[in-house]
């Protein structure tokens, strides 16, 4: 009996002594040299949960600000189950972006973009992808192939919403954002298909960035069903077209190499992967974007004023023939407070990590060694220098007054990233933004006042984003 109980004591005690030792290891990860200062937390939970908090979203993270109080505007932590650098120096991030081209993301994500997705393969599979995007997305491909199809898309919904007494801005843009890709893609789809996909998209679970655990019922299990079934539709999509003969969008022709005449540079599999995670990133960041920027020219009536007194403008100014023709590119770039409303909007609601990455190489900063292999959060914290912006958390187009409205990257404003992974789609979420915010400003309109917008790691509405609207338009009543 005695030595039963010494036989359980001993490995009750290697347990323990492991337990320790696996702790004490992951409080104190190996470095080379002096890692940055900062928590690990608790083994694989770290400091998620502290971290995820919901915060006001033109604040940064609780979480970040007391730790650069603490630490200094560098430190280390895990989260998401990963090792983790946060950064709020501008010129850090800056570098790490430009010399690391890996995107961060923790375990969760990269299982729900594929390990074989185009986002993260080599530099040629990347670059292809980023000409061809570039091709629809850039301002060419914007001017001769998007703009009318965004504004057609965006008056028509907004009538609907005028005939409605109002709308949801987040699911209204969603949907624009779906419909308009999918044509642009995927070429003319099957209405049940297409609706198929919008349902798919209104159900996808929100939180991509979440412990990685894939257990049935969770978030990261629901991710990876809702992956699942639009993956499906949009490769019966393909297969049919190509059994029949049909025309697939250029976007996809372009991706597989075909309108060059030559072999496919990538699978159709991989060409569906990449469209996935293309209508996925879109169809998550302009909507929640333009919805808080409703919300803060809901909430300075000067703002909304001047907004109205443009777009009418713009209509008024236009002959009957031109009426007919919808917004044209030019009326698109005429849009100069529409543009420091969408420049600054950017500004105060970057309130996550702009710069994310995997770091491919040891770096040093200052007297400290930040190791390969860990993610690189970069927050974009000079947008809230009060030595770059005078009175950085107020709601203020006017700052942009006489400055460059076309840049989407610079020292001091980085709500796109930088680098090779500079987002594409920037040119894109602009674009159906000043759309948006043109055709809302005809209606007379009002969003709820008690209306937040949170973030947590992404924008969140818990009271949603719905919008009140008259059918009568300012420019009608005026004329009459």
């Amino acid at each position: 009996m005695v030595e039963v109980f010494n036989l359980w004591t001993l490995i009750l005690s290697l347990i323990v002594v492991k337990l320790y030792h696996w702790i004490y290891q992951w409080n104190n990860p190996k470095c080379k040299g002096k890692l940055p200062p900062g928590s690990m937390g608790f083994p694989i939970i770290g400091k998620t949960f502290e971290f995820m908090k919901p915060h006001d979203a033109i604040q940064l993270p609780t979480f970040v600000k007391e730790k650069v109080h603490r630490y200094g505007p560098v430190f280390r932590t895990s989260l998401f189950g990963a090792k983790v650098i946060i950064s709020t120096d501008s010129g850090l991030n800056i570098e790490m972006a430009k010399t690391n081209h890996m995107p961060g993301m923790p375990k969760s994500l990269a299982r729900l973009f594929g390990e074989n997705n185009l986002f993260v393969q080599s530099k040629d599979s990347h670059k292809h992808v980023r000409s061809v995007t570039t091709q629809l997305l850039g301002s060419q491909g914007l001017k001769l192939r998007m703009m009318q199809d965004i504004d057609i898309l965006t008056l028509t919904h907004m009538e609907v919403g005028a005939r409605n007494g109002g709308l949801d801005v987040k699911e209204t843009v969603s949907k624009i954002l779906i419909e308009c890709l999918a044509k642009k893609v995927m070429g003319e789809m099957e209405p049940e298909a297409a609706k198929e996909l919008t349902l798919c998209w209104s159900h996808f679970p929100k939180g991509w960035f979440r412990i990685s655990w894939n257990i049935p019922g969770n978030g990261v299990y629901r991710m990876m069903k809702a992956k699942k079934q639009m993956i499906n539709i949009l490769k019966e999509t393909v297969l049919k077209k190509r059994a029949s003969g049909e025309e697939l969008g250029e976007f996809f022709k372009t991706l597989l190499g075909e309108m060059e005449g030559g072999e496919e540079k990538i699978s159709v599999e991989s060409a569906i992967e990449f469209i996935f995670i293309f209508f996925l990133i879109a169809n998550e960041a302009t909507p929640s974007v333009l919805a808080a920027t409703v919300k803060l020219i809901s909430d300075n009536p000067k703002v909304m004023q001047e907004l109205k007194r443009e777009h009418e403008r713009i209509v008024r100014d236009k002959s009957e023939k031109e009426k007919k023709t919808g917004l044209t590119w030019e009326d698109y770039k005429s849009m100069t407070f529409t543009q420091m409303v969408i420049n600054e909007s950017l500004r105060i609601t970057s309130t996550a990590p702009t710069v994310l990455r995997i770091i491919d190489h040891e770096f040093q900063f200052g007297e400290y060694t930040i190791p390969a292999g860990w993610i690189f959060m970069g927050f974009p914290s000079v947008h809230f220098n009060p030595e770059k912006y005078d009175d950085p958390l107020a709601f203020n187009p006017w700052r942009w007054k006489e400055k460059d409205l076309t840049a989407i990257v610079s020292k001091t404003y980085i709500p796109f990233g930088a680098g090779s992974r500079l987002c594409l789609g920037a040119d894109f979420a602009k674009l159906i933004m000043a759309s948006f915010i043109h055709h809302l400003c005809r209606y007379r309109w009002s969003m709820k006042t008690e209306t937040t917008v949170l973030r947590r790691f992404i924008l969140t509405f818990p009271g949603g984003s719905d919008i009140q609207i008259s059918q009568d338009t300012e420019v009608e009543n005026s004329a009459g």
